[in-house]
């Protein structure tokens, strides 16, 4: 069963240079037999979106032009294959952007984030979810409940992230944790701690506004960066998002003996130099965190729970035809901007039929 006309063609935001994104025309995807068509809702912009439309690359992975961003996304399914037994029409969904090819030994061993045959969603050459819609297998699609909205539903694969980085610590009930870095990372990884039970959530970030936000998720204390100083040999475990140097060396520093520096944000450069000397003597573990596997029920989980201030994370909205507007708002990470969302159907623009 379907209920789109693929008579009309969708409306798409194509990255077709550095830092230029434009609204563009494509034909609405066929679905295989065990796959679903979305008709895509809300799409988050994540910091890995950002860079690309800045910088063109992340390391050896370079943009193909025209390239469609987008992978923290929810929707409607609007057509099922013929062989989809779990969803129908009308089911708000949201999606797991990567899938892997669920053979390998990574795949088998339940490490399919490290699937070297991965198709992840916005990552070059893949295109993303910046479009009407979007063909995905199902078993990588997830329900979502009444009380979460399609906005909200996006966050689930931020929070995937973190919930995977607090799993490769072995974060337990009791543990003091220090997470530097407010973006939706960092936000969703206090949420995440607060799950898990994390004696003391202790936030670091150099906007008051995004600390603030941190607080209402969970924190139980912030520090203002350049303004506070971090405790030093303190913490049994540190999560650093922001992949700034000096984040890094300031995490080492607040560990006590035997901590854990879980490192998820990509740095600027593809060297940085740490304290290894330090590092030795406490015998402190370096964990880092690619994506993550098995985390999406878990994440809409604690999204639900979470229902009443889960929302401060999301900070502007955007119709499509203002893809400009929002990647650019999505890039002022020095201000209060935090999560941009952007509807593809709710564009004021007719659908192109040529």
């Amino acid at each position: 069963m379907s209920i789109v006309d693929r008579s009309q063609k969708m409306q798409v935001a194509s990255l077709v240079g550095l830092s230029q994104v434009v609204v563009d025309y494509d034909t609405i995807p066929d679905v295989l037999p065990n796959e679903v068509l979305v008709k895509v809702e809300a799409v988050g912009i994540c910091g890995s979106d950002i860079h690309y439309y800045q910088h063109g690359h992340i390391g050896a992975r370079k943009v193909q032009y025209p390239h469609i961003q987008g992978h923290e996304f929810a929707g409607t399914v609007v057509e099922v294959g013929e062989q989809v037994t779990n969803f129908a029409v009308g089911d708000r969904v949201t999606v797991e952007p990567g899938v892997p090819c669920r053979m390998c030994e990574k795949c088998r061993s339940g490490k399919y984030n490290l699937c070297d045959q991965v198709v992840f969603l916005s990552t070059p050459p893949h295109k993303g979810a910046l479009r009407q819609y979007i063909s995905h297998p199902e078993d990588f699609v997830f329900p979502i409940p009444d009380e979460l909205t399609f906005e909200e539903a996006t966050l689930a694969e931020p929070l995937s992230v973190a919930i995977h980085a607090l799993k490769r610590a072995n974060l337990r009930p009791g543990m003091r944790i220090l997470i530097t870095g407010m973006g939706p990372v960092g936000l969703m990884c206090v949420c995440a701690a607060s799950f898990y039970n994390a004696s003391e959530i202790v936030v670091t970030d150099m906007v008051k506004h995004k600390l603030q936000v941190a607080t209402e998720l969970g924190a139980t204390s912030t520090i203002e960066i350049p303004l506070e100083t971090i405790p030093e040999d303190y913490f049994d475990i540190v999560i650093e998002t922001s992949g700034a140097r000096p984040a890094l060396q300031s995490g080492i520093r607040a560990l006590e003996k035997g901590g854990k520096l879980v490192s998820i944000g990509f740095p600027k450069d593809a060297e940085v130099p740490i304290d290894l000397t330090m590092m030795l003597q406490r015998e402190l573990d370096l964990i880092t965190v690619y994506r993550y596997a098995n985390t999406f029920p878990l994440a809409i989980s604690i999204l639900k729970e979470l229902k009443e201030v889960v929302g401060t994370v999301i900070t502007s909205t955007f119709e499509l035809e203002h893809i400009d507007e929002a990647m650019k708002k999505a890039t002022e990470t020095h201000l209060d901007s935090i999560k941009v969302i952007v509807y593809p159907n709710k564009s004021g623009k007719k659908q192109n039929t040529e």
